[in-house]
């Protein structure tokens, strides 16, 4: 699952083409969510290819704990949460028609 998957494609005022800006929403706490201590730091993509199977799927954890921004590390001595995966395409999707 891209992120970037039902991202529209639109042109600009010169006709060129490019993206649309995509907002990826975080996902709100559900009782399915597993929840780890981080007692040394852990790399985002090997957490995702752990609980997902896909190294590439970081940013769904990195954005369910505000983290990622410069770094594929987790700070020690935090709690993260890792949300499922199956439901972010249709999360990003509807706050997406949404706007």
């Amino acid at each position: 699952m891209s992120r970037y998957a039902r991202s529209l494609v639109i042109k600009d005022e010169n006709g060129k083409r490019r993206a649309n800006t995509l907002i990826i929403p975080t996902p709100s706490p559900s009782s399915t969510d597993i929840y780890i201590e981080i007692t040394s730091p852990e790399r985002l993509d090997l957490l995702a290819y752990q609980f997902y199977g896909d190294a590439s799927l970081w940013w769904i954890i990195a954005n369910a704990n505000g983290l990622g921004k410069g770094s594929f590390f987790t700070p020690e001595g935090i709690t993260i949460r890792i949300p499922k995966s199956e439901k972010i395409q249709d999360l990003i999707q509807k706050r997406n028609d949404d706007r």
